[in-house]
C-alpha cells in the first residue's frame, strides 16, 4: 500500500478497534500501530532517512528522561537492534520484487521486525518521555513492573512477527505476485533505492 495509504489504513483500523473494544491505554495503539506501518511502508520503498530520524528522536528523548535511564537496558534491546537494521532493511527492500525467495524472505523479515519494533518504540516514547505514565497515575515503581512485563511480551511479539512474516508473509507475497495482484506493472522489478 505504501507508507501513507498503509498509515491511513492502520490508523482507521486502530481507531475502529478502540471504539469496538475501548481500554484505558487506547492512545498507545492508535498512535503506535500506524507509525509501525508507516516505517514498513518507507522501508519497502527503500526510504530510510525518516525512519532513522524518528528512531533517533524518540530514543534520545527516552534516554534523556530520568525514568528512561533508570529502566533496564535489556528491555529495549529489540528497539536498539531495529534501529541498527533500518538502513539494511531499506537497502534489501528491492528483494521484495525479486523472484529469489531468499531475498524476499530476508527483506520481509527485516522490514517486519523494524515495523513491530517501531510500534514498541512509539509506545515507550508515549509512556516515558511524553509522560503518559503520570496521566495514567502510575508511579515509577509501577512503570518499572509494567515496562519489564511489556518488554517480555514485546520479545515474544518480535519472534511471532518474524515467524509469521517468513511462514505466511512470503507465500502470500509470492501468490499475489503470481496473480499480479500486488505488484501490478512492476512485477519482478525493483524500485530504485534512494535515501529519502
Amino acid at each position: 500500500m505504501g507508507p501513507w495509504a498503509g498509515f491511513s489504513a492502520a490508523l482507521i483500523g486502530s481507531m475502529t478497534a478502540r471504539v469496538v473494544k475501548p481500554t484505558d491505554v487506547w492512545t498507545f495503539g492508535v498512535i503506535a500501530e500506524p507509525l509501525g506501518v508507516l516505517a514498513c511502508g518507507f522501508l519497502a520503498k527503500g526510504r530510510w532517512k525518516l525512519t532513522v530520524t524518528i528512531y533517533a528522536l524518540m530514543l534520545a528523548a527516552y534516554f534523556l528522561h530520568p525514568l528512561g535511564r533508570s529502566l533496564p537496558i535489556w528491555a529495549v534491546l529489540d528497539i536498539l537492534l531495529a534501529f541498527v537494521l533500518i538502513y539494511p532493511a531499506a537497502k534489501l527492500s528491492g528483494g521484495l520484487h525479486r523472484e529469489d525467495v531468499k531475498s524476499l524472505s530476508l527483506a520481509l523479515i527485516l522490514i517486519s521486525f523494524v515495523g513491530i519494533a517501531t510500534d514498541s518504540l512509539a509506545r515507550v516514547f508515549l509512556l516515558i518521555p511524553m509522560g503518559f505514565y503520570t496521566f495514567l497515575g502510575w508511579t515509577p515503581e509501577v512503570v518499572n513492573l509494567i515496562f519489564i512485563a511489556g518488554a517480555v511480551d514485546s520479545y515474544v511479539e518480535d519472534v511471532l512477527v518474524v515467524l509469521v512474516s517468513y511462514l505466511v508473509g512470503v507465500p502470500i507475497l509470492l501468490a499475489l505476485r503470481k496473480y499480479s495482484l500486488f505488484f501490478g506493472a512492476q512485477l519482478g522489478q525493483s524500485e530504485p533505492l534512494h535515501g529519502g
